[in-house]
């Protein structure tokens, strides 16, 4: 029979995996393909970086399972034209993504090789619920968070697929681009091995991060999430990000401990349905990747000009405020961040400095390695009020009083702030090895000043909010 051509993305696993499954049940040879097009080459430094590891990775579970992945750059329509023409393929599969801008290419595709004769068929996997599902008791679509998690809390998620037992492969395979010549680590300079001692790559790796979590460190989730210093959380957001591990393998195996009467594994299916929410908005709202959620926020006169040295400052985890900087450089050095400094770093810039959201949500496409187009776009604009909370404007974090909360004893401060401490730690003194040398910074600097004190950013930032002309 003519081979079917299975077109990877964020699908990097073997199991659960839908597209594959089919194929390989279709009795056709399989032809899996990475294709690197515009989308892909569009993504920031650390992204590209980091997928291109998992696109190694995942070439050589392939390989291990007799099979082979199949690189090509250059538009997705027209490497899939080219693919079908080479082998004479008579389908195309694959799992579908949410994005606006993946949609829209997604569809083009789709139609225009369906009008080529072909059999084309996408498939779900990269979220627990598709969003066109959910949908409020009026037929809407959900604008708050805490009604649809009630909504989906019991609702049934398919049991995970097995790993296909075996890969169809043809007798001969089309030529394939080498990895190395496409240069996705190029953007990330001497920061790349820096980086690269922080990242978990691959199913297999990922499969053992949730194990480790479920193990040992969920039932203390509800308390340890909220603290930096202390290794906490699950980490999958690296993982889910690039497909490597499934959120309804995540999902069941929160559940089995949430019926058991974890209160942590309850916590930790809720931020799996967090990552929904974000999906749901981008599908029924898509402006919210790249425009204000709440139209009226157009015309607050936020700071757009990115050259400002308090944005510089911001950026290079200079601020003075050590909760901010320790966290920003966190992101700097690992490709992460943990999600309380998330929210102080996203409050201090829209609120103290009183800077566009969109400022932010560049540097991060840029900086990390879970970037997620819908789950960035929603919590910056949840951080900086034109998003969906409840509670939008006078949500000010001082970090001042966050750092009381967190990181009482200072632990999270000294692990990435080396300015000032006479023995700074291996990971402060990493950032210096991975910033850009134009960066006039290094660890013998003295700690500077606040470039705005937190009391006085969160008066300007209200002041700024209740006298809004909209």
């Amino acid at each position: 029979m003519k081979p079917v051509i299975y077109w990877v993305r964020r699908d990097l696993r073997l199991s659960d995996n839908a597209a594959l499954s089919e194929a390989c049940a279709s009795g056709r040879h399989v032809i899996p393909v990475f294709i690197c097009d515009e989308v892909v080459e569009g993504h920031g430094a650390a992204p590209k970086f980091r997928l291109g590891e998992g696109v190694r990775v995942f070439g050589q579970a392939l390989t291990e399972a007799g099979s082979r992945l199949i690189l090509r750059r250059g538009a997705a329509l027209d490497v899939l034209r080219a693919l079908v023409k080479e082998t004479g393929a008579e389908a195309v599969v694959w799992n579908r993504l949410y994005d606006p801008q993946t949609k829209a290419r997604d569809t083009s595709v789709k139609a225009a090789l369906k009008d080529d004769g072909l059999e084309v068929t996408s498939f779900a996997g990269h979220l627990l619920f598709e969003p066109w599902t959910v949908e409020t008791k009026t037929g809407g679509f959900y604008k708050v968070f805490t009604p649809m998690w009630k909504m989906v809390r019991g609702r049934d998620v398919a049991s995970p697929l097995k790993p296909p037992s075996d890969i169809p492969a043809p007798d001969g395979w089309p030529a394939s681009d080498d990895l190395e010549d496409w240069g996705l680590a190029d953007a990330m300079r001497r920061g790349a091995p820096v980086l690269a001692r922080h990242i978990c790559v691959g199913e297999e790796a990922a499969r053992g991060r949730l194990g480790a979590f479920l193990a040992h460190k969920v039932d203390d989730y509800d308390t340890n999430r909220d603290l930096p210093s202390v290794d906490g959380t699950s980490r999958l957001s690296e993982n889910l990000t690039y497909g490597e591990i499934s959120p309804a393998t995540c999902w069941h195996a929160g559940r089995r401990q949430m019926e058991e009467g974890s209160t942590g594994a309850e916590t930790f299916c809720k931020e799996l349905v967090w990552r929904e929410f974000a999906y749901h908005l981008a599908h029924h709202t898509p402006r919210i990747v790249d425009q204000n959620w709440r139209e009226d926020w157009d015309a607050f006169p936020w700071n757009e000009d990115e050259r400002l040295a308090e944005v510089k400052a911001w950026k290079q985890g200079r601020t003075g405020l050590p909760f901010v900087d320790a966290a920003m450089r966190e992101m700097y050095v690992t490709g992460t961040m943990h999600n309380r400094g998330r929210m102080i770093v996203a409050s201090y810039l829209t609120k103290h400095l009183m800077c566009h959201w969109r400022i932010g949500q560049k540097w991060f496409e840029d900086c990390l390695i879970d970037w997620d187009p819908a789950s960035n776009a929603m919590g910056w604009q949840w951080s900086a009020g034109s998003g969906p909370d409840a509670t939008p404007y006078f949500r000010v974090f001082n970090p001042e009083t966050q750092v009381e909360k967190f990181d009482r004893d200072g632990q999270y401060r000294r692990t990435w702030i080396a300015e000032g401490y006479g023995d700074p730690s291996d990971t402060a003194l990493s950032y210096f090895d991975a910033i850009p040398e134009s960066w006039p910074m290094s660890p013998q600097d003295a700690y500077p000043d606040p470039i705005v004190e937190a009391s006085e950013g969160r008066k300007r930032a209200l002041s700024a909010y209740e006298n809004r002309d909209f």
